[in-house]
């Protein structure tokens, strides 16, 4: 299965333990193929940063690990379809990427549902899928 992570599940799973990492975790054991783009890697290093104050080393290595994660991609084509910026550059990640899912605790973006055949799901709902 294509997905993309929204920042949330990203910084859950490397702050918190819990389900968080077991999305992570079928990305690794290659179960799910992770989708990624720089933006939403400036994002998880800024919310890393400011939030949970991790100093400059652990945000490079952060962002190493996703990207050695995933595809990164370089999305073209830019949505619009919700209020908050960095929410758009996920679903055009999940665009450009042919996603098969989102995963996000985010209700603006849970709330779609689904965008052009890419699945909008919670990270429950993505664990047992």
């Amino acid at each position: 299965m294509r997905v993309v992570f929204d920042t949330n599940i990203f910084v859950s799973a490397l702050v918190f333990p819990g389900g968080q990492a077991e999305a992570a975790q079928r990305v690794i054991r290659g179960r799910d193929h992770l989708l990624v783009s720089k933006a939403i890697i400036s994002e998880l290093v800024d919310v890393l940063g400011r939030k949970f104050a991790r100093d400059p080393e652990e945000l490079s290595r952060a962002a190493l690990f996703v990207a050695d994660l995933g595809e990164i991609l370089e999305p073209t084509r830019r949505v619009t379809m919700l209020p908050d910026e960095r929410d758009n550059r996920v679903l055009e990640c999940a665009l450009a990427g042919a996603a098969d899912i989102v995963v996000t605790g985010d209700r603006e973006m849970l709330a779609l549902g689904a965008l052009e055949g890419v699945r909008v799901v919670t990270l429950r709902e993505y664990l047992q899928s």
